[in-house]
């Protein structure tokens, strides 16, 4: 099978940006099953790469998923369990759009044993990569921030109410990362010339997928974040989406200056330990 799962960039600095739903491909064995609606992908977070492209000049790793959410959901745990229960989501193997539209012909949704096939064949790769690098990264500097990057439509009513927040900052209410290190983050947000005219929430609607959550272990030196970004930030949020490099440029510097503060606390944070 020649269906490409991830891309991995190693770095030099304890940091590892993971994008789990960068993937827009749809495997071979899958699209027959697929509806038209599926076939847009348009619940991508879309050009996230684009718009993190200093990372690897600033000698960040970067895991980047190259298969669509729509086939596995690499955010999701592998038991398939709801990280919001009570709450409107969508599963490891989704049946739906966040606006509800299926995603399958009538009678085709995956069975079990195909969503344990997928969850081999795509879900484990990215996980075991994302470990690996984690464990490297860790094993050289004594402490190391993985920053889950995420975006979503700023306006979704089956998901949450109004316009979402342009910054949504997750670390499973704390328990993913060691406050130093979030305090660091937002300092930024409060500082940085122009940052004022973007809104931000922390452990809001957004506290952090499976990722973040199973991951973050302050205790161990493994700090997670996740940032979930409106897209209307950076992009055309109707299709064909394109990316806004005029509207990406005013979020970027944000961006660069919240990574460069974490990394400088976790650096910080190494040489205390």
């Amino acid at each position: 099978m020649n269906t490409p799962v991830l891309a991995l960039s190693q770095g030099t600095l304890p940091v590892l940006l993971s994008i789990p739903h960068l993937g827009t491909h749809l495997p071979d064995e899958i699209r027959p099953s697929l509806s038209e609606e599926a076939r847009t992908v348009a619940d991508t977070d879309w050009h996230l790469d684009q718009l993190y492209g200093f990372a690897r000049d600033q000698g960040y790793s970067v895991l980047e998923a190259r298969i669509s959410r729509y086939a596995i959901d690499l955010n999701r745990p592998p038991s398939g369990e709801s990280l919001y229960p009570g709450q409107t989501t969508t599963g490891l193997c989704p049946t739906e759009t966040f606006r509800g539209v299926p995603l399958y012909q009538p009678g085709q949704e995956p069975d079990a044993a195909e969503i344990t096939r997928r969850r081999e064949t795509y879900w484990q790769p990215y996980h075991d990569a994302l470990r690996q690098e984690l464990e490297r990264l860790l094993a050289q500097h004594g402490q190391v921030l993985l920053w889950e990057a995420h975006s979503i439509a700023s306006v979704l009513p089956r998901l949450f109410e109004g316009q979402l927040p342009d910054l949504n900052l997750g670390t499973n209410s704390g328990a993913a990362c060691a406050s130093a290190i979030l305090d660091a983050v937002q300092e930024p947000l409060h500082h940085l010339p122009g940052a004022s005219q973007f809104s931000h929430v922390v452990n809001g609607r957004f506290k952090g997928g499976y990722i973040t959550r199973h991951y973050g272990e302050p205790a161990r030196g493994i700090h997670a974040i996740q940032l979930e970004m409106a897209q209307c930030l950076y992009m055309d949020e109707a299709a064909p989406f394109s990316y806004l490099p005029e509207r990406a440029r005013q979020v970027q510097p944000l961006l660069k200056a919240m990574l460069a503060n974490a990394l400088q606390q976790v650096q910080q944070a190494a040489k205390t330990a």
